[in-house]
């Protein structure tokens, strides 16, 4: 029960973090370092990937009509697709290319160099500085792209690069990369925000995926109620993470979530220096 308990924080901190730009792995790791599972560390590593299913569940419905290409017309209800959202899931496919292809190749070996307390702790506040220094350099300037179809194949592809970053270092933020590199390419942040959550879908379900693949299929009775419990918990607190953060972001920009990271990458170091990490 203690275990099922656990799973259901690990879910709360998903759901929240995934969406905001501040890192959900970052704060995995080092929740898992004080309210680690009693369970074998091979599960534990996909317990901490698999569990964004449920926020990923979230975004699908969330933005269910943005994403779902078919609809049906006429009296008889024909099954039509819409060639504006095939075009926007080919800009999603794009941008899931870079950190794709690196990804699989590369995998085992980013977490053997990268997933420690220094690399996450440099990744937040690098990233947490230059979500600040592109919202000074872009305040006053009117953005260029202010709708999702407006986001060309080049643009989704150098989007595509910034989200390779996140695939490399864990504690990047992978909302925060690919939003920081769709404001300098000069999109709204609402815009910027929107195809974020549409590019975590098939990047989050595809990483979730392959490590169950990589797993394999012995779970125990245990292990498959936590990891229901931690799903179900991100999902319903997606939902509401989600619906908020679009309605932040029409007003505010995205400072204060530099602000943020660069203290908890802070807390991180001292954390580190302290022997707690």
């Amino acid at each position: 029960m203690l275990d099922i308990a656990k799973s259901v924080v690990f879910g709360v901190v998903e759901g929240v973090t995934e969406w905001l730009p501040i890192s959900s792995t970052g704060h995995m790791i080092i929740l898992n370092e004080f309210l680690s599972l009693n369970q074998p560390e091979s599960f534990v590593n996909l317990f901490l990937v698999v569990i964004q299913l449920g926020a990923i569940m979230a975004v699908i419905i969330s933005f269910w009509h943005t994403l779902w290409p078919f609809r049906r017309r006429g009296n008889e209800g024909k099954l039509s697709v819409d060639p504006a959202k095939l075009k926007l899931w080919l800009r999603i496919l794009v941008a899931c290319v870079p950190a794709a292809i690196i990804g699989l190749l590369f995998d085992n070996y980013f977490e053997q160099w990268f997933y420690n307390a220094w690399s996450v702790a440099a990744a937040l506040i690098i990233f947490g500085v230059a979500f600040i220094a592109v919202e000074r350099f872009n305040k006053g300037r009117q953005p260029k792209v202010t709708k999702l179809s407006q986001i060309t194949i080049p643009m989704a592809l150098l989007i595509g690069v910034f989200q390779l970053i996140a695939a490399i270092f864990p504690g990047t933020s992978r909302s925060g990369t690919t939003i920081v590199g769709a404001l300098l390419l000069g999109v709204s942040r609402t815009v910027a925000a929107e195809f974020t959550f549409c590019l975590a879908v098939p990047v989050m379900a595809g990483a979730s995926l392959l490590k169950i693949v990589k797993y394999g299929a012995g779970f125990t009775g245990l292990q498959i109620v936590i990891l229901a419990a931690g799903m179900l918990t991100a999902f319903m607190v997606s939902l509401a993470v989600v619906k908020w953060l679009m309605k932040y972001i029409k007003q505010h920009d995205f400072q204060v979530f530099g602000w943020y990271r660069i203290g908890l990458g802070l807390l991180v170091i001292l954390l580190y220096v302290l022997h707690v990490l």
